[in-house]
């Protein structure tokens, strides 16, 4: 058995890190994809989880595969493909760290990864199964994923999920909205941006969060607030955590999906069933905070994930490990 496998989009994002003589903005490359930096964070943090995606036959596929192998998550359920490139992402930042994606994905091979070649006997094998919605965004990977999320789902396992909205990626903003809906609705857990609150309801972080749980029907809703921290809201209880402070911020690239990939390390290594109650949901949120501000220090996504030492160093506090 494995913790969580997770199905979606594995991608190189160029990173901005300065600019040349010229003008010109210098880029580096970071493996990544939000399923991917999940994954990363989750098994550096203790976790067991397997990747189910598609990447180019090309150097920076290859490489995806040997940093996800190198953080510890299971690569078996990768398929390459030579008939495309893997999908590259362009990541510009503004002075405060905060970016925007443009995206080389005419097809990518993420978008390309097809229901039959989804490997059944890793999903049976986890406990949960994550998602998001980049991957429901074109064919035929839309149908790959919720034929994958209807299958995990037969099977009795949790689901987990992260709207990640890249607008410029969707037709129109209704048809966005609509994806996100269904993933909300096969969702045990989901973790959102209050900026994605927003635009799906115009709620406030506490609003939407509710609204997830009473609505939707999830257990468990995490919706991050950036340098402002988390609101954290499970059918018993509702907590709001700071990030910490005195941080530099450079770049959030992944800072969210790091946030999600600890939270959920926090929960497997606890083994914590449901309900949630208050202590543990502020608990599991500082930790996550603490791990994803932590992240934002340097550039990318899972190059910048953090020990477990550099966490616990910061918040003086280690988490329980689950008896085994």
């Amino acid at each position: 058995m494995i913790d969580v496998a997770a199905v979606g989009e594995l991608i190189v994002d160029f990173c901005f890190v300065g600019k040349n003589d010229q003008g010109y903005p210098l880029l580096e490359a970071s493996p990544g994809g939000a399923p991917a930096n999940l994954l990363a964070a989750f098994c550096t943090y203790g976790g067991t989880g397997a990747m189910i995606g598609k990447v180019g036959e090309d150097p920076f596929g290859h490489q995806m595969i040997r940093t996800l192998f190198q953080r510890g998550v299971q690569v078996e359920a990768i398929r390459i493909d030579p008939s495309v490139y893997t999908t590259l992402s362009f990541v510009t930042l503004d002075e405060t760290g905060n970016r925007s994606f443009s995206f080389a994905r005419k097809p990518g091979a993420d978008a390309c990864l097809n229901w039959q070649e989804v490997d059944r006997q890793t999903l049976d094998m986890a406990r949960m199964v994550h998602f998001g919605s980049f991957s429901l965004t074109k064919e035929p990977c839309r149908t790959a994923v919720r034929n994958a999320i209807s299958y995990a789902k037969t099977k009795g396992k949790w689901i987990s999920f992260d709207p990640n909205i890249r607008l410029s990626l969707w037709p129109d903003a209704q048809t966005a909205r609509q994806e996100i809906f269904w993933g909300l609705e096969q969702a045990d857990v989901v973790k959102i941006s209050e900026e994605e609150v927003d635009f799906l309801w115009h709620l406030s972080p506490e609003e939407g969060a509710e609204r997830i749980i009473s609505q939707y029907g999830a257990q468990l809703v995490f919706v991050t607030m950036g340098k402002n921290g988390c609101v954290g809201r499970s059918t018993l209880a509702s907590v709001q955590v700071p990030s910490p402070s005195g941080i530099h911020t450079v770049d959030t690239v992944g800072a969210g999906d790091i946030f999600y990939g600890s939270a959920l390390a926090y929960l497997f290594r606890q083994d914590i069933s449901w309900p949630v109650g208050k202590e543990t949901l502020q608990k599991m949120l500082r930790f996550a905070c603490t791990a994803a501000s932590l992240s934002t220090q340097s550039h990318g996504g899972i190059p910048s994930i953090v020990s477990l030492d550099e966490i616990i160093k910061l918040q003086n506090e280690v988490p329980t490990t689950k008896s085994k």
